[in-house]
């Protein structure tokens, strides 16, 4: 039997434990092999060891693809195939524990099958994190990771960043936020998204399209200019580990709520209101179910901070222009607090934003009945009495005008309807035409083409 240094295989495995040996047959080009996530196009033979053929690509004149170093084919493959340049073709001898295994894949490979694929790599795509797979974020890795975990949304996170446009650079920093505020520090949707699928200490290029860095609009800030597609170097320093809400005790959710509530507010202060809008949507989203059974301290607390999360959101919502989503957080404030002064006051000015003066009036007057007291309640129950008017002030013009429309179409159908009849006293006398005339005119009508005379009574007509 030939052995590996024979051939020319070299063993592949990080751990040199001979699992996974590879002979080249052919040399690929360029210098660069595919990284983990990258999407890889391959075609492949596979044997067993007696040489029978239990799979191919060929065959099937298909190429395979699949995302490299995600589990998605044997771990063999994962480690083989990213040792591999593009036009490269390569002799994978696969031991069982990086193939199938002690139980194979049955019926045509058997338990404890050393496996033989000559695989050929035909192209390698980098891994587009847009999630809309849209190649707006691709990820080209340059140092991997020291764990499994990546940042959730609304961790804190520290990174190091460095942005080139054009072959300089715009960006070179560290900086520290939480996962989906980075607008604020000019930090792009882009790298934020990719930070999802991130680890620690993490280095990866990032190459953005418009759409994920700084749109049409461009970062004066960094003199970034609109529709610009940059790359980013960025490195995962450290972040904030955050459970899935499933796994917090009560205690975890109600922090978790009362943080997110106080970078809403801060966002608020400081008039970013998108931002805002968003630490409060994810405070509400944690704490939408009950923390225990009951009604105790932790689940009274639960209450009064979704009732403000949702009051906050009303009026996110209505410095956005968005009354209709204003009118809907109030109402779930109101179920939670059915005596809520602010959601009737904002549900009062989100009514009086579409126009609906009736209900706006009945909001402003539960305030008012809440709170005697409260100027602005009064003023905006003026402000609904004063619309009203004007409301039907313009309904009673607009309906004047509608009936004057109809009269004047029913007095236009009837001047079209007289304009069809005939005109009697048009061409001769009588009560109809020449053309109605059923014989042939005597000498007399034809000496007197105005005088029309009866079928032979020879009289005229009504005389």
């Amino acid at each position: 039997m030939v052995t590996a240094e024979e051939d020319g295989s070299v063993d592949v495995t990080p751990a040199k434990d001979g699992g996974v040996l590879k002979r080249v047959v052919k040399e690929g080009s360029g210098d660069t092999t595919p990284a983990k996530g990258c999407n890889v196009y391959v075609h492949y033979t596979g044997k067993l060891t007696d040489g029978s053929v239990f799979d191919s690509s060929r065959d099937r004149g298909t190429p395979f693809d699949f995302q490299l170093g995600k589990g998605k084919v044997i771990r063999g493959w994962d480690i083989g195939v990213a040792t591999m340049k593009i036009g490269e073709v390569s002799v994978l001898t696969i031991r069982e524990d990086y193939g199938y295994g002690k139980s194979g894949s049955q019926p045509k490979i058997p338990g404890g099958a050393t496996l033989i694929f000559e695989i050929e790599l035909l192209d390698w795509e980098p891994e587009d994190l847009s999630g809309k797979k849209d190649k707006g974020i691709l990820r080209y890795p340059i140092t991997n990771g020291t764990n499994f975990e990546s940042p959730k949304p609304m961790a804190e996170v520290e990174i190091h960043l460095k942005g080139e446009y054009e072959g300089k650079a715009f960006d070179d920093r560290d900086v520290s936020f939480m996962l989906g505020t980075g607008s604020s520090l000019d930090v792009p949707p882009g790298v934020e998204k990719a930070l999802e699928h991130f680890t620690l200490n993490e280095t990866s290029r990032l190459v953005l399209t418009p759409k994920y860095a700084f749109g049409s609009v461009g970062c004066k800030n960094l003199n970034l200019p609109p529709d610009a597609s940059p790359t980013y170097t960025v490195t995962l320093k450290s972040f904030q580990k955050i459970k899935d809400r499933w796994l917090m005790d009560p205690e975890e959710l109600l922090s978790e709520g009362r943080r997110l509530k106080e970078k809403g507010t801060e966002y608020l202060k400081k008039s970013d209101v998108k931002l805002a809008l968003k630490m409060y949507k994810h405070m509400v989203k944690n704490l939408d179910s009950p923390l225990t059974d009951g009604d105790g301290e932790d689940e009274k607390e639960r209450k009064a901070l979704l009732a403000a999360g949702h009051s906050n959101i009303s009026l996110c919502n209505l410095k956005l222009n968005r009354p209709r989503d204003a009118i809907h957080s109030c109402n779930s404030v109101l179920e939670i607090d059915e005596k809520n002064e602010k959601a009737f006051f904002r549900r009062g000015q989100a009514y009086l934003a579409v126009g609906e003066p009736e209900n706006a009036k009945k909001d402003f007057e539960m305030v008012v009945k809440l709170e005697p007291n409260n100027k602005a309640a009064s003023a905006a129950i003026l402000q609904c009495t004063k619309m009203q008017k004007e409301l039907k002030e313009r309904e009673k013009k607009m309906y004047a005008h509608m009936f004057e429309k109809f009269a004047q179409k029913d007095r236009e159908k009837e001047e079209e309807e007289r304009k069809k009849q005939p005109d009697v006293m048009k061409g001769c006398f009588g009560e109809w035409g020449a053309d109605e005339r059923e014989r042939e005119p005597t000498d007399f009508e034809k000496e007197n083409p105005d005088i029309l005379m009866l079928e032979g009574s020879g009289d005229f007509k009504n005389m």
